[in-house]
């Protein structure tokens, strides 16, 4: 991202499995959602009553309360602030420095374009697929987020980079086939596995959501 800041206008941050998915939800609620990098706990507890927001788990729970998991995210009301730690999504969000950034996923890929192609002007658009961690925290590639910021790029229908154009293909190559394909990535099968298939079935449900979170005073919010 780094690299990028003098070349576009927006960045859009694509964390399919499932920052980006979860934040969908929350701000789609009227939420407000505080990214915040995972690993500190006290840092993140002291971040969390600095802004009045309640500090999610730091891994993804079920049963109630708050965390990663975006089924967690349904109960939440207009208003709500979340603290929400996460070792992808969150870190690339406060990478943005000057530049506005909003975070898209499958559920709002047409929304979000839209929104990026307001906020752009006639500048460039960066988008970011997050990829996952492998232990001993190196980067994992994730199809799922080529293919989710593909859909978002198809949705924008614009001049694109090859980079680009490699992501749009992979969506339409995907698109008849994006259930079975994301239920048998690595990350989608993790998550079934570790029981959160509702997690899976939330993040595959393909422009249901209006939602454009954009990320403004530290705090994902809808962005009108």
């Amino acid at each position: 991202m780094e690299a990028l800041r003098p070349q576009v206008a927006v960045f859009v941050i694509v964390d399919v499995l499932s920052f980006s998915t979860a934040v969908d939800i929350a701000v789609g609620r009227g939420a407000l959602i505080y990214p915040f990098p995972l690993g500190d706990h006290e840092a993140a507890r002291v971040a969390a009553a600095e802004v009045g927001a309640v500090a999610a788990a730091p891994k993804r729970a079920a049963g109630g309360q708050f965390s990663l998991s975006p089924a967690s995210l349904r109960d939440l009301h207009p208003g709500d602030r979340l603290l929400l730690p996460s070792p992808n999504g969150s870190r690339l969000s406060l990478a943005g420095g000057d530049i506005p950034v909003l975070t898209g996923c499958l559920r709002n890929a047409s929304a979000v374009a839209a929104k990026a192609r307001e906020l752009a002007g006639r500048g460039d658009i960066g988008l970011i697929p997050a990829g996952e961690r492998w232990p001993g925290d190196t980067l994992r590639p994730a199809i799922e987020d080529l293919i989710g910021a593909g859909a978002i790029i198809h949705a924008l229908d614009d001049e694109m980079t090859a980079e680009a154009r490699l992501a749009r293909d992979a969506w339409r190559s995907a698109q008849p086939d994006l259930d079975p394909l994301i239920r048998d990535c690595l990350s989608g099968r993790e998550l079934i596995e570790r029981g959160f298939k509702i997690d899976v079935d939330l993040a595959l449900a393909f422009d249901v959501s209006r939602a454009a979170p954009h990320l403004v005073d530290g705090a994902y919010q809808e962005a009108g």
